[in-house]
């Protein structure tokens, strides 16, 4: 395939970003962009960790709140390699692994429905608000009804998530932070992706959203919920550099030597919701499903993910492009949103990387 370099039509996503930053769309910025799983990338940093004097440059090193990138991150790889080594199936019922899922419809919801974000579960509740500790809270996920019959609707839910955690931890025999290190982080070599984050990575780490009265936060999860079951979820919770998820991206989904085989991996990024009302892979996002940020001209064979405090990941097996853009945007509150400049910064990467035509 013979690829356009760098049409002068078309502006570099790197000038996006930068714009966006002194615009004050976000408060800091990485931007890495690639293609494949060897060959070179572009990586490209701006702004300030925070606002005001507690502000440090952005560098490559800046650690982020990945929030729901966690799923694709952590649960997701996670749940894929216990399935491949055979100790769960995609098709299991939830209960079997997790007894406590009780209740009406309850038996016919799959590991695949969960990953797939049609298990007929809410969106979202406010965990966090109950009294207890995280044990309770689980227990009140394990509880909650279903809206939808499994298999009928499509409905990006974080309950699913928080139990699919809960499933890689039983089904491991580890507590999920542990299991997903052991699963994912260590045999992908990501040494600044973690839950938990020690104390020291804090001032590296860009400030999120501030509470009523408070501080904004670094290094304590944004996501209440993912904070009230002790920082550590399956939906969120997890922290981490743009070169690490990089790496992820390069070394999980687009390197032959993948610790997932490459059966799993074609399953994950196809698929799964055929006559639905989204487009979901297994834990993926699919272009067209209405959380797709990767703009109509991103490959259809293509994938990505999102996270509330504005972070980001696309990729194509096909192609082979790939986008890691992790911002701070939540920082300037829940209003604030990196949707425009993710659709912008993914439309040029890929009509950058489409094959001269003749």
């Amino acid at each position: 395939m013979t690829v356009r370099e760098d049409p002068p039509s078309l502006p570099d996503p790197a000038d996006l970003v930068g714009d966006a930053v002194e615009q004050g769309v976000v408060p800091g910025a990485v931007l890495i962009t690639g293609r494949g799983a060897h060959g070179p990338v572009r990586t490209a940093a701006f702004g300030t960790t925070a606002d005001g004097p507690s502000g440090r440059p952005v560098t490559a090193d800046t650690v982020f709140d990945l929030a729901s990138l966690t799923k694709v991150v952590a649960t997701t790889p996670a749940v894929l390699r216990l399935a491949d080594t055979g100790v769960l199936r995609l098709d299991d019922p939830v209960r079997r692994h997790l007894p406590g899922f009780t209740g009406a419809g309850k038996s016919e919801v799959t590991i695949r429905h969960l990953l797939s974000h049609s298990s007929g579960l809410p969106p979202h509740r406010d965990y966090w608000q109950l009294p207890g500790g995280p044990a309770d809270r689980i227990a009140a996920v394990l509880a909650e009804p279903l809206d939808h019959l499994p298999g009928t609707v499509v409905n990006y839910s974080d309950l699913g998530f928080i139990l699919l955690g809960e499933i890689v931890a039983a089904v491991a025999g580890q507590q999920v932070d542990t299991a997903v290190r052991e699963l994912v982080l260590d045999p992908l070599g990501l040494t600044a992706t973690r839950y938990l984050p020690p104390a020291d990575w804090r001032a590296v780490t860009a400030a999120t959203e501030a509470p009523p009265g408070g501080e904004p936060k670094r290094g304590v999860v944004h996501d209440e919920n993912a904070e009230s079951l002790g920082g550590v979820a399956g939906h969120a919770g997890l922290f981490g550099t743009a070169p690490d998820l990089a790496h992820y991206l390069r070394a999980c989904w687009l390197a032959d030597d993948s610790p997932l085989s490459a059966r799993t991996r074609s399953e994950a990024l196809s698929l799964q919701t055929v006559g639905l009302d989204g487009a979901r892979g297994l834990g993926w996002t699919l272009p067209g499903d209405v959380w797709d940020h990767m703009s109509p001209h991103w490959p259809a064979t293509g994938a990505g993910h999102t996270g509330f405090t504005g972070t980001s990941l696309a990729l194509d097996p096909v192609t082979g492009i790939w986008v890691v853009l992790l911002t701070n945007a939540v920082h300037y509150g829940r209003g604030a949103r990196a949707k425009e400049l993710r659709r912008a910064v993914h439309a040029t990467v890929a009509a950058r990387a489409e094959p001269v035509r003749g």
